[in-house]
């Protein structure tokens, strides 16, 4: 059944039996062509944008922005209060952008007076189970596999992968096309470019096939492995690494990148190469 602004509050199944109701708020804001499924809960203070589909069993709280072209399924809740008891009521908001997809069972929390907003940037895939708490932020083109869970205020940039059931610390920013492997606890800022494995999560090598994929050239994928084995293969600690990177390494936009994420890692960086025996 489409749904637009002009139609809405509580929809009865063709029938009429109540099978199948939905309710949505007669305030809501709903976009051309958009599909609602039975069993679904839209609040007052929502928006959805144009040719999105909601599934059955969603429920899309206030606060909730979303995109065009998004696709949400079943026992989704997008738009819930933070789970993070110095919530106080305050307004805040949870934003989708276009084409973004969220898997059964994802539950995204609206942001907190911290930043007021939660953000999916558009084209990311949110799989089943995946968990986005308050005041996250996640970049374009991401992908959160199976059961994936963020704690509050993590910065995710663009052409991220977390691979399934990753977990990942409060306050934790993950850099530009990183890879994430399964099963992993990020304790640590991830910088750009980079695959990240093992317990304690540590550096396993450049992230060469999502960048070849994404366009990055030999040259410039052979520069960033440079940059990385002075600070993470060749035992510097990141102070010294920085000062030889800076001297040694051909200035481009990468490099500096780098650079830049490395001296605003609050919470430091994940650490170097672990070989199987545990040492560098």
């Amino acid at each position: 059944m489409k749904i637009t602004t002009e139609q809405p509050q509580v929809l009865p199944d063709l029938n009429g039996s109540g099978q199948g109701m939905r309710y949505i708020h007669p305030n809501a804001k709903i976009g051309h062509n958009v599909t609602v499924e039975p069993f679904t809960t839209i609040g007052a203070d929502v928006v959805i944008g144009d040719n999105t589909w909601i599934g059955p069993n969603v429920t899309i709280m206030d606060g909730a922005r979303i995109g065009k072209a998004c696709k949400i399924f079943p026992g989704a809740v997008v738009g819930a209060v933070p789970q993070d008891l110095k919530y106080d009521g305050e307004y805040s908001l949870v934003e989708l952008g276009d084409r973004v997809i969220v898997r059964e069972y994802v539950t995204l929390n609206r942001g907190t007076k911290a930043s007021q907003i939660t953000r999916i940037g558009s084209g990311s895939l949110l799989m089943a189970y995946v968990h986005v708490a308050h005041d996250c932020h996640i970049g374009r083109n991401c992908v959160l596999a199976n059961g994936v869970t963020l704690a509050g205020h993590i910065e995710i940039e663009d052409f991220v992968i977390l691979g399934g059931l990753t977990a990942v610390h409060q306050f934790v920013k993950i850099g530009l096309h990183c890879f994430i492997g399964g099963g992993s606890l990020v304790r640590k800022d991830v910088p750009p470019y980079v695959k990240a494995a093992r317990e304690p999560l540590s550096y396993a090598g450049i992230n060469s096939v999502g960048l070849r994929r994404r366009g990055f050239s030999l040259q410039q994928i052979r520069h960033i492995q440079d940059v990385y084995r002075i600070l993470f293969v060749k035992g510097n600690n990141t102070s010294q690494a920085v000062e030889l990177i800076e001297t040694d390494i051909d200035v481009t936009p990468e490099r500096d990148y780098i650079l830049e994420f490395i001296r605003r890692a609050d919470r430091g960086i994940m650490r170097g190469f672990q070989n199987m025996n545990g040492r560098r």
